[in-house]
């Protein structure tokens, strides 16, 4: 029996924005392609508290069967890397959609200015649906088709409930802290990455960096995309899944 693909969403989002590619990804792969919620968003009913990296992803790593390939897209994939090298029996394989080890910018280490999240936190508090949309913009920017990409991710994200406050204020604190630039380095599993060099939220700069931590680290990365490479540029975006599956 051939391995599950399971995909995993980015912060504020839900399963909803893989309904685009996910009937291309069943016909592609021709086994059980399965979206799930993490742990506090969409339809997920466990929630832990107080909610760490290590107590989430315990839970997903329950839904999952043997030997699956994870697919997770930014925040999606700190819990991918994280699965992968604490319940390695579960992963057979690890693919990085617009995702990195470490989010953050340090010197040396370019990614999202810490003030950027300490911000979406304090907005977080009294305006949490303005603050995902203003979110959403940041994930589209730079792409060609910016407005439809965001008008498309609403409608899907729309579909399922709205995520659990702890979730989202607990999610900017992994994507802040959460350095997996170590585990990444020894990881049991292959790991490829699908990046958009127009993101603003995981720089093209930053490539290089994560390349040199793990010399078997696979790339491709799509000339016009951003952040959200399966929405804007799903055919090549398909193309470069089918050779890494």
């Amino acid at each position: 029996m051939q391995n599950e693909l399971v995909l995993l969403h980015g912060w504020g989002m839900n399963q909803g924005v893989w309904q685009l590619v996910q009937p291309e990804l069943e016909f592609l792969y021709s086994g059980n392609v399965r979206s799930l919620d993490l742990p506090g968003f969409g339809n997920s009913i466990a929630c832990p508290s107080p909610y760490t990296l290590h107590d989430a992803a315990a839970l997903l790593s329950e839904q999952l069967q043997p030997q699956s390939i994870l697919m997770g897209w930014s925040l999606g994939g700190l819990f991918a890397l994280y699965i992968a090298k604490h319940w390695p029996e579960k992963v057979s394989k690890v693919i990085l959609v617009a995702s990195t080890p470490f989010f953050a910018e340090l010197i040396d280490w370019p990614g999202i200015n810490s003030k950027v999240l300490e911000q979406f936190k304090d907005q977080l508090v009294n305006h949490r649906e303005k603050t995902i949309e203003r979110f959403l913009a940041i994930q589209a920017m730079g792409s060609e088709s910016a407005r439809d990409d965001i008008k498309q991710l609403k409608l899907l994200l729309n579909q399922y409930s709205a995520p659990n406050t702890e979730a989202l204020m607990a999610g900017l604190d992994i994507l802040k802290n959460e350095d997996l630039r170590e585990l990444f380095t020894r990881c049991p599993v292959s790991i490829k990455g699908i990046f958009g060099r127009l993101d603003a939220l995981v720089p093209y700069k930053v490539i290089a960096e994560i390349s040199a931590l793990n010399t078997e680290f696979e790339y491709e990365v799509l000339d016009k995309a951003s952040h959200a490479p399966f929405i804007s540029h799903k055919r090549e975006f398909l193309s470069v899944v089918k050779s890494m599956l």
